[in-house]
């Protein structure tokens, strides 16, 4: 009579066959870090860009003579949009980064 071969693949000498759970959930505790940071960023920008119209005096007052050239200000023109585009940036970085784990 013919001898049975044995399987030399079977799931036997493996141990135990326990199947792991992985997190279903995308997004971790850096991406959300990230998030904060790139909303700050924004928020940051946006409250840079606040400040007097073109027709406000020093004292507050609206004055269609007066033109105020603090709206051309390095903080208005420069910093302020940078850091908004900077803190969108930061969002698309948080929201593409792989979570490792």
């Amino acid at each position: 009579m013919a001898k049975k071969a044995k399987n030399k693949y079977s799931a036997d000498q493996f141990g135990t066959t326990e199947t792991v759970e992985k997190k279903t959930f995308y997004f971790g505790n850096k991406n959300f870090k990230l998030m904060l940071i790139g909303l700050g960023l924004i928020l940051l920008g946006f409250l840079l860009m606040m400040g007097a119209d073109a027709n406000t005096t020093p004292e507050g007052k609206f004055d269609p003579n007066y033109w105020n050239e603090e709206i051309f200000s390095f903080r208005r023109i420069r910093l302020a949009p940078f850091l908004v585009i900077a803190g969108f940036v930061v969002q698309v970085v948080a929201i593409l980064k792989r979570n490792k784990d």
